[in-house]
């Protein structure tokens, strides 16, 4: 049996984006490890549309041009003031609706299915309290994720800023001086939303395979009693993480430490999602203490996504990670790589959440 670090140079090796070959082998390379631990390890097959990454990009080119349509509506004195209200409201809701369907995979844009699959192992006949979850998929994009919170904030207040130009024109025509601004800004957030789009492939080294690591590690701590849940497509719209709470049954009584991106160096981040995660979060921080690391309890900023957030519908749920503003740069990138990357961390997080 190949040890833990053998067996994460073998999956890091592999650009897993969900729905590829690459994904798939890793996935038989994760399960064939747990199983060697003495798991009983079930695959969880689903279908995703890889469309659902065009929800921001298709709301960002939106928003830019609706800006340009607005634009007269704001200044013009022949108009009607509450027309610029009227059209901006329209159409935002209009172009929310479209991204979510898209998001969500309600709506295909003429794209193929992919298949894709979960991993839940367990051990022993009495099912697990706690769970600990990690992603396996990777994938890289126009912009990293750094990039992607950067567009995430301009869009946000591109939407402030032609929402205030809207309702300004109700007390009368505002001077294109005063427009232009608003309009650029919106032009831009389409620009930076649409560099959103799938470009290359990353080996994903710390989101996710160190979260994988982790994973891995809890499963092979000695009398480890958790149950290990490795979800698929979850950059695609945390689609695995979603079937798992739709489709299983008797988790009430349980709970989920998600592990996201362990990078070497800064804050160990316990994620909750509501009251119930924050105690989970309480409870699991004294077992991270023993690390030394410096620690903090927060809530999902915006412009992120993770597993524990749909988890969290249907059991306590937190998501641990450690990162910096450098992490962020990289990861989403080609340049994710285990080049210079210590897996130590990771481990330890993975035999720290084991009990519970």
């Amino acid at each position: 049996m190949p040890s833990l670090k053998e067996i994460a140079l073998q999956v890091l090796a592999l650009p897993r984006e969900a729905g590829t070959p690459e994904a798939a082998k890793a996935r038989e390379l994760v399960a064939a490890y747990l199983t060697g631990l003495g798991y009983t390890v079930v695959s969880q097959g689903f279908t995703f549309p890889p469309s659902s990454l065009r929800a921001f990009p298709i709301f960002g080119a939106g928003l830019g041009g609706l800006a340009l349509v607005l634009f007269p509506f704001l200044a013009s004195e022949s108009l009607p003031p509450w027309a610029a209200l009227a059209v901006w409201m329209t159409g935002v809701l209009a172009l929310a609706i479209m991204a979510t369907g898209v998001g969500l995979g309600w709506v295909h844009l003429g794209e193929g299915l992919r298949e894709d699959a979960n991993l839940i192992a367990t051990r022993g006949p009495i099912p697990p309290k706690r769970w600990i979850v990690a992603h396996l998929d990777s994938k890289a994009q126009g912009h990293s994720m750094a990039g992607r919170l950067v567009a995430v904030w301009i869009v946000g207040l591109a939407v402030v800023a032609l929402t205030a130009l809207a309702v300004g024109r109700l007390s009368g025509p505002l001077s294109p001086w005063l427009v232009a601004p608003g309009a650029v800004l919106a032009v831009l957030a389409g620009f930076l939303a649409g560099r959103g789009r799938l470009s290359g492939r990353s080996q994903g080294a710390r989101d996710n395979g160190t979260g994988v690591v982790a994973a891995l590690a809890a499963a092979a701590a000695p009398d480890s009693a958790v149950g290990i849940l490795i979800t698929g497509a979850e950059e695609f719209g945390l689609v695995g993480a979603r079937v798992f709470a739709r489709l299983s049954t008797g988790l009430a009584e349980t709970e989920f430490v998600n592990v996201d991106t362990v990078d070497q160096e800064g804050t160990l981040y316990l994620v909750s999602h509501d009251a119930a995660g924050e105690r989970l979060a309480r409870a699991v921080e004294p077992q991270l203490a023993v690390m030394g690391l410096p620690s903090q309890r927060r809530r999902l900023p915006l412009g992120i996504f993770v597993d524990s957030a749909p988890l969290a519908r249907v059991a306590p749920a937190v998501t641990v990670g450690r990162l910096t503003w450098r992490t962020l740069r990289c990861i989403h990138t080609a340049a994710d790589t285990t080049a210079g990357l210590s897996f130590r961390t990771a481990e330890q997080v993975g035999k720290a959440i084991a009990s519970n």
